[in-house]
This record gives structure tokens, sequence and C-alpha cells, in this order.
């Protein structure tokens, strides 16, 4: 089948975007291609549609679970068969999709990147026809990128055991010296860059410099119609903002992480529905978002990065209709992003006896917790050690740069049962009816249910069993009271993966020179943010073009 062929087929589209026929033919030419596309550009097409042109399964390698989980399941809703392992997955389930990867006809496997160090997903890949290594947000491999995430070092380790299957990496946001770096680290045989034209040509930028932030947000909420995002650096500007414009008449509301995960999701569905005109949230909203009508994003704080700032402003316009990036700045949020970079980079003692408390947490003695993953509660952690939540966070973060360990975005962790008795014993159960019959519907459901924990759907078995959802709750807090089974009811959490053992102090190895450059880097960014709104105001694109230093839409 052809490309078009496929792209219609699947997609709908009768034709490409700029440069991802290029891509696409290069990947199927068996070329490690990096391919840099601005946010909305369809990067996801570029390595999708090959993938269902060749024999085989494409690996695709993403930093964020719930990208991962949203592209599984658009595919699925367009017939494609496709799966994914991540974090806060069971053992048991990740042995089941490993083995559908290799036996079940499936076209992607989609991973986080510390799911490829494990010895089972190598010894399973080994007997995978592996079609494509599509690596996501490329730049993440970088030390040079604004994202830097060790885990991606390890991917090219996967290469021998993966035959002639070429790689495609894909990012949105990538100076010249973060390109080469990506090839150089995913070993590339030679240098095949393909650049989307930067600009968006319908998108245009614009600097406004005000005290009254309120005001000026207010002004463009009123002056452009459509939906928009209005980006802030705090949860607690998110919900002032909204509060603010909803006084004025604008339906605006707000998004952030502290919000309960329903909520969260009912605004999310809302907004990209239509019904919500516009979100005031932190810059975690809109990763993997299919919206193309927005028709602005304005940023009432300033981003830490271009490389932010130019990803996040790319939301807007995705349907080629003229949209707005719209930043608003004053002397003061200059002087607090220099004040941030410090909270950012603890001093290096700070960092070393955070992660000692994280294993004293953790409750890990000394030499052990490899490769474990455990739920994880920032502000829990904190407090039980008297510790700012803000410097614990970039402490944590900054011993994920150095490879000790990842701490994901908050995922759902599904409710679990594991057995305290065996079958035989069930037998006792007889003089309760109603829980004697209730766990005959676990035992339907559920085969393997004696030999280990398993994560079960109470929504499932309420209709199996034409129960309530809380009269299922309440029958598995009864059985668990009975000393039957043991009960984890789902919760909403953060994990962090541990990939070493826990190291004494004198074996934690943090060198100064390396902080030192992180540190300098960073300030190299906000250094970089100042000069756009203090020098950019006539020509903003231009500037951006010149820092990325990717003006040449051609560049091979």
């Amino acid at each position: 089948m052809m490309m078009k062929d496929v792209l219609k087929k699947y997609w709908g589209y009768d034709s490409f975007r700029p440069k991802q026929e290029e891509i696409i033919a290069s990947a199927l030419e068996g070329k490690d291609t990096l391919a840099i596309l601005p946010t909305g550009g369809g990067k996801s097409i570029c390595f999708q549609v090959p993938s269902m042109i060749k024999e085989g399964i494409c690996l695709v390698v993403s930093p964020l679970i719930s990208l991962i989980k949203d592209q599984v399941e658009n595919l699925k809703s367009r017939g494609i068969k496709a799966l994914a392992v991540y974090s806060g997955m069971s053992p048991k389930e990740i042995d089941i999709t490993l083995d559908n990867a290799v036996y079940g006809d499936y076209k992607f496997l989609y991973l986080s990147p510390e799911r490829l160090q494990t010895n089972l997903f190598k010894f399973r890949v080994s007997k995978m026809k592996v079609s494509f290594l599509v690596v996501d947000e490329a730049h993440c491999i970088s030390q040079w990128g604004f994202d830097f995430r060790p885990d991606y070092l390890k991917i090219k380790e996967i290469r021998p055991l993966i035959k002639e299957a070429p790689i495609i990496a894909l990012t949105a946001t990538a100076t010249l010296q973060v390109a080469n770096d990506i090839m150089k680290q995913l070993s590339f045989p030679c240098d095949n860059l393909i650049v989307s034209g930067f600009e968006m040509p319908n998108l245009k930028y614009v600097i406004r410099e005000a005290e009254n932030k309120f005001g000026q947000t207010l002004k463009v909420c009123n002056g452009i119609e459509g939906s928009g995002i209005i980006y802030v650096s705090r949860r607690k500007n998110a919900e002032d903002v909204a509060a603010f414009l909803k006084t004025q008449g604008v339906d605006a509301e707000a998004y952030h992480a502290g919000m309960n995960g329903k909520v969260r999701a009912a605004i999310q569905q809302e907004w990209k529905s239509g019904n919500q005109r516009i979100i005031v949230a932190t810059n975690a909203f809109g990763m993997g978002i299919d919206k193309a009508d927005v028709r602005f994003v304005c940023h009432y704080d300033i981003p830490s990065s271009p490389e932010a700032y130019f990803q996040e402003a790319g939301r807007a316009g995705r349907d080629g209709n003229e949209a707005y990036a719209i930043l608003i700045w004053n002397e003061s949020d200059l002087n607090k992003l220099v004040k941030v970079a410090k909270t950012v980079f603890p001093e290096l003692d700070y960092i070393r006896d955070v992660y000692q408390k994280v294993f004293q947490y953790l409750n890990i003695p000394y030499e052990e917790g490899a490769m474990s993953g455990h739920k994880f509660n920032l502000e829990e952690f904190a407090k039980k050690y008297k510790l700012f939540a803000s410097n614990a966070y970039y402490a944590i973060k900054y011993i994920e740069m150095s490879g000790y360990w990842s701490l994901t975005e908050e995922i759902d962790i599904p409710s679990r049962i594991s057995m305290l008795i065996n079958r035989d014993d069930l037998y006792y159960l007889k003089d309760d009816r109603d829980l004697d019959a209730f766990m005959k519907v676990i035992m339907r459901l559920y085969t393997g249910l004696f030999s280990a924990s398993i994560s079960i759907d109470e929504e499932k078995i309420a209709s199996v069993g034409q129960y309530s959802l809380l009269s299922v709750e309440s029958k598995l807090k009864r059985l668990e009271a009975k000393r039957i089974l043991r009960y984890s009811p789902k919760v909403k959490s953060p994990v962090l993966h541990i990939v070493n053992e826990r190291l004494y102090d004198s074996n934690l190895y943090l060198p100064i020179d390396e902080y030192e450059q992180r540190v300098n880097r960073n300030m190299m960014r906000i250094e970089a943010m100042a000069e756009y709104v203090h020098t950019a105001t006539d020509s903003p694109e231009s500037f951006l073009i010149k820092y990325f230093g990717l003006s040449n839409p051609n560049a091979k």
C-alpha cells in the first residue's frame, strides 16, 4: 500500500503536511532519521504511516505516560492494534503485554524509557520483528536539551537486539547543537536531519510589557475570539487568573495537577469539545491534546526557556487559520525567573541528603531497591522530613538527571487484590452466601487469582455481578476484614522508578563540574528569554529562528 493510501485509509487525509512525506520516505529506505517539526506539525504521522506499510511492530519510546495512553487509544479508535508498557503496571500485566507484542500481530508498542532497561523487555524484544524504533521528544536524550532524561541514553543499547530496524527520532524543540547531539547519542551511521519549515505563517507572536497583567490578559481574551490557553507558572496563579476572568464575564476555568483527576478530565473534555472557551493552566496541560482550532496561547508568566515557550505557543493555530501567541511580562517576572533558577538547582549536599531521605521514606535499606517502582507522595515526603516541597522536588529531579531514578507524572494505579488464603479455604465462606457469591464472580473474571497479586476493575465486577459500585467496594473491604484477601483501592499517584540500588554517600556520584554546567545552561536559557522580551518586540519570529539555528527548512 502506498503512503497516501495509508494516510487516507486510517487518518482520512488526502495529502501530507510539509516534510512528512520526505521523512516517511527516508524511514522506509531504512535510514536513521531525525525530524524536527513545529508543535502541531504532525510528528505522529511520520512514524505511524511507515509502520503501517512495513511488516512488524513499531517500538515507540515516549517520556509522558499520559501521552502514551492518548496515542494508544487514538490508534485503537482507528482500528490499529497498539499496546503500551509503563510504570505503574504490575509484572504480570507487563508480561502479558510483551507476550502480545511478540505473538499478537500488533503494530505499535509504546514504552516509557525506563522499561527498556529491564531484562524482561530485552528478552522479549529479541523475539519481536521490529519495523522501526521511534524516539519521541528526542531532545530528552541530549544534556544540552532543556528536558534531559538519562533513561533516553539507554535507547541505543537495544539496537543490537532489533536487527536492522531504523530509528525515527522526532522533536519540536531542538537547537542545531541539540540536533547534532541527538544523532550522536542514537549512533546514527550518518547525519540525516529533516527540518520542516520552522515558521507557522498563520501564528503571530506578540510581546506585551505590562504591570497590570490581569488587565492585559483580559484584553487578550476580549480581543481574540475563539478557544484559548493561558499558561501560568503556579497552581495559585491558575486559580487566581481564572477567578478574575470569570468576574469579568469571560468563560474560563483553571486546570492544574492539584485538582481532582476526574474534575481535570471533565474540564479538559469540555474545552476540547468547545463547550469551555478558555483554560488557565500550568505548563503540563496541552501535551498530546488534539485540538486544532486554538486561536490564542497567552503566557501570563514567562517560561524558563525559549524551547518551552516555542513548544507551548505552537499549540495555537494548528488548523492553519490565524492565531496568536502572546507573552505578557514585566521586569519583576525576570527577577522571579532568576530566583526560581536557584531553587531548581539546590546545593549538592542538600541533594545528597534528599537522596538518602527518599530511600528512608520508602523503607529501602542500603544496597537494595534496584529496578523497583514505588508510589511517591511528594507533599507527604516533604512534611515528614520538614522540607520545602519545591526544593525537595528539584533535588529529586536533579538525581533523576543523574540517572539514579525517574519520577513519572501522576498516573492511575488500578485497584489490586491478593489472596491471603488458598482456594480450599474458601469453603468457610459458605456460611456467608452474599460473600460466597461475590467471590465466585471474582474467580470467574480473574484467572490466576491465587498465584499472584492482580489488578481489578470494580466497575466490571459490578456490571457482571449486577451490584452497585459502592456494594463492590464494601464487599471487598469485608473480605479484607475477614483476612480472605488484601484490597488496595485504585489511586492516582506519581511513581518513582529506581534504577540503581541504594548507595552509600561515598558511592553517590554527583560531580560538581557537571552540576555547574547544568546550572550555567539553565541560566543561559533564562538570559535568552530576557533578551527575547527586551529586543524581539518588532520581530519575535526572527529571534526564535536565530535561537534555534534552523532557519533553513531544507537542512539535511
